[in-house]
């Protein structure tokens, strides 16, 4: 599986949505315009945050998605989604988000959101989009950042093995500088305060249990390759450990958490008062 992969999103999207917080969309729609919302969300892939999203901002909007992958963009858009009052426009953009912030117009934009996507960004990446969304006075709402926490119900002996190496892999360069990995939300947040915004997070932590099979079989297997990236030598090691992980998977006795974060970030002088 990759990021970008349709079908990994299509396994793991009911996971997001079961995880996000509802705790940040009342001060995410205060900080709003009451009419009609312009959103641009970075790293679209199939829609998922707008379907997330678009039911609970509860006025018309017009979404503009962006993904470098043209085929995720068209499952996008190819999926009806209806806000709470019924308008919705969707534009799809095929873009390489890796080419820089600068490269991506915010003229109007209200919103500017993503999901899964603030752990693989370099700071300076992060900064830039703290710059562009100052500049236009635009609300931030970053979804399911990776804090690195690995939780197993059952331990194994080499969970304390492979999780820092997953974590090591995470932090590597994913094509936009050396990566945030579980360091994204504290930084983000620190970068964005720096720039002016109120900043609010609430935990949006992944919980699997026995039933839920197939895609803890497919984190096994990615953490598994992550691991022999950083490690090579250990792979014989790393193999055994997600041979005896997805035997206990298979066997309906595995349960799992992975550490997620919501990140929310007003224009501070907006920040409660609504717009």
């Amino acid at each position: 599986m990759t990021a970008f992969d349709a079908g990994w999103l299509a396994l793991r999207e009911p996971y997001d949505a079961a995880s996000r917080p509802v705790d940040l969309i009342e001060p995410l729609c205060a900080a709003l315009p009451a009419g009609p919302i312009n959103v641009i969300d970075l790293g679209a892939g199939t829609g998922s945050n707008l379907r997330y999203l678009a039911p609970r901002l509860g006025r018309p909007q017009t979404w503009r998605l962006i993904d470098h992958d043209a085929r995720l963009l068209d499952l996008a858009l190819q999926t009806p989604t209806t806000p709470a009052d019924g308008t919705l426009t969707i534009d799809g953009q095929r873009q390489d988000l890796a080419t820089g912030i600068a490269a991506i117009d915010m003229t109007g934009a209200h919103l500017v959101t993503a999901s899964a996507l603030l752990d693989l960004v370099s700071a300076d990446w992060c900064a830039a989009l703290a710059v562009a969304c100052r500049a236009e006075r635009t609300a931030i709402l970053m979804a399911l950042t990776y804090t690195g926490t690995i939780a197993w119900h059952d331990e194994d002996a080499d969970d304390a093995f492979v999780t820092p190496l997953v974590n090591r892999d995470q932090r590597t360069d994913k094509g936009f500088g050396p990566a945030l990995g579980p360091d994204a939300a504290e930084t983000a947040g620190q970068l964005f305060t720096r720039h002016g915004f109120a900043v609010r997070t609430a935990a949006s932590d992944w919980r699997f249990g026995p039933r839920d099979t197939a895609i803890q079989a497919a984190l096994i297997a990615d953490w598994g390759a992550a691991a022999k990236r950083i490690a090579p030598s250990a792979s014989a090691r790393v193999d055994a450990w997600a041979t005896r992980r997805k035997a206990a998977v298979a066997a309906g006795c595995s349960s799992l958490t992975v550490g997620h974060v919501d990140l929310l970030a007003i224009p501070a002088s907006e920040a409660g008062s609504g717009a």
